[in-house]
């Protein structure tokens, strides 16, 4: 038996490492925090922040809902009513003018419609700082009514008889309209002249006169007025053609002379007339709606057999308002 040396400790054997990492226990996977558990960890700031976010998100859907009921407001362009010389009274000033059938038109779904003067900034009486952006800003949409002709030299021409001369003012008036509701992203929809001058709007040209310079057209306007029709046909692919599907050969009035000659920039044919294929429609495709007719849709019956109802083009325009509108 072997003894140590006195005052020399006896030092144990040290242990396996394999035995070491045997006896070392290692930590279970951490197990999700509870719901409770979440809540006792947030901080007094967290708390309040949570809550303030919860407030302000119900505001907002509270806010959303408001403003997807709201009715819609509906910009309509004036028509101009010129000073005749040495006119007395009314006649003697300008005035500007709703015709009543396009409003009630418009008016027929339950929207707003307000007519768009024009804005005179330099004015001598009544000066203003209200443009027509600012209408663009605060309507939902931008109806352009019919009346005068367009001037042809809104299209570099000059006319070629003097009764064609049509409204220069009204054109750059409604022109710089139509601009700035495009601007806005608004939705548009021209009324036979507002056709013309959405095609104008965008470089393209027009007949002066339909009977002058398309000799073998057929009547597109006569002494019936709004009496007067002829049918319609939808190019292959237009948004018309799909809206109007299970009509065969639709009907519209036509009381106008002039119509869209050379097509502007990024306009699409919609419709033409069946008989000698005068475009009698435009859209725009750049543009969720910009649409012309070159029809008096507000001149026909809702629910008619005669002519074509065209209440489902109010409604895509009016759908287009509303989800542009935010």
């Amino acid at each position: 038996m072997t003894t140590m040396p006195e005052g020399k400790k006896e030092i144990p054997a040290p242990q396996s490492l394999e035995k070491e990492d045997a006896t070392v226990s290692m930590p279970s996977a951490e197990k999700p925090p509870l719901p409770w558990e979440l809540a006792q960890r947030e901080t007094p700031w967290t708390q309040s922040w949570n809550v303030f976010s919860a407030r302000i998100r119900a505001i907002s859907d509270k806010v959303g809902k408001k403003l997807a009921h709201r009715t819609l407001k509906i910009g309509v362009s004036a028509r101009i009513f010129h000073p005749e010389p040495g006119a007395k009274g009314l006649r003697g000033k300008t005035l500007q003018y709703l015709e009543e059938s396009i409003a009630q038109w418009v008016m027929s779904r339950d929207v707003m419609v307000f007519m768009i003067p024009t804005v005179n900034t330099n004015g001598l009486l009544h000066p203003s700082n209200i443009r027509l952006r600012d209408y663009a800003k605060h309507l939902d949409g931008l109806v352009l009514q019919g009346g005068a002709d367009v001037s042809p030299q809104s299209y570099s021409e000059l006319a070629t008889r003097p009764e064609w001369n049509g409204d220069r003012a009204r054109d750059m008036y409604e022109l710089e309209l139509l601009h700035e509701f495009i601007e806005a992203d608004k939705p548009v929809l021209g009324i036979c002249r507002g056709c013309q001058l959405i095609n104008v709007a965008f470089g393209g040209t027009l007949y002066q006169d339909i009977a002058a310079d398309v000799p073998n057209a057929i009547a597109h306007v006569n002494e019936l007025y709004d009496s007067h029709r002829h049918s319609i046909q939808f190019p292959v692919g237009s948004s018309l053609g799909k809206m109007f599907f299970k009509e065969e050969s639709p009907m519209v009035n036509s009381i106008h002379h002039q119509a869209v000659r050379d097509v502007g920039r990024n306009l699409n044919v919609e419709a033409v007339s069946g008989e000698d294929q005068i475009v009698e429609a435009i859209r725009y495709r750049k543009a969720a709606f910009v649409m012309g007719l070159q029809w008096h849709p507000e001149f026909h019956r809702a629910g008619g057999v005669e002519l074509l109802d065209c209440t489902p083009v109010l409604d895509s325009f009016l759908k287009a308002a509303r989800e542009t509108r935010f």
